[in-house]
């Protein structure tokens, strides 16, 4: 599985970005699909996850009522709306293919968000 994500950028504080993420490959394999971040001298943590069957979702509680998490399964491509962003948010975003027993299919290269206060 490849995947591949767009849409980073340079945006103020309480500003709204949308993040791309399409896979290519063996998408059949893939159960879900997540979105992580890494800051500088951070782990990277989870930001939400979704199930490609029912759409069933997950968040971090710091970006709950903030991000929202969708995918479009014709274009095998996941997406992750941020609003009202905080210059916390800034980081280097991946996404990331699992499949049905919870194994990582593959990464994305990563695209940075940087939030400005």
């Amino acid at each position: 599985v490849q995947l591949v994500e767009s849409g980073g950028g340079l945006v103020q504080a309480g500003g709204s970005l949308r993040l791309s993420c399409e896979a290519s490959g063996s998408t059949f394999s893939i159960n879900a699909m997540g979105w992580y971040r890494q800051a500088p001298g951070k782990q990277r943590e989870l930001v939400a996850t979704i199930t490609i069957s029912s759409g069933r979702t997950n968040y971090a509680e710091s970006v709950k009522g903030r991000f929202t998490i969708s995918r479009d399964n014709a274009k095998s491509t996941m997406y992750l709306q941020m609003n009202s962003l905080k210059p916390e948010d800034t980081a280097v975003y991946y996404c990331n293919g699992q499949g049905r027993l919870g194994d990582v299919l593959g990464w994305g290269q990563g695209t940075q968000v940087t939030v400005s206060s």
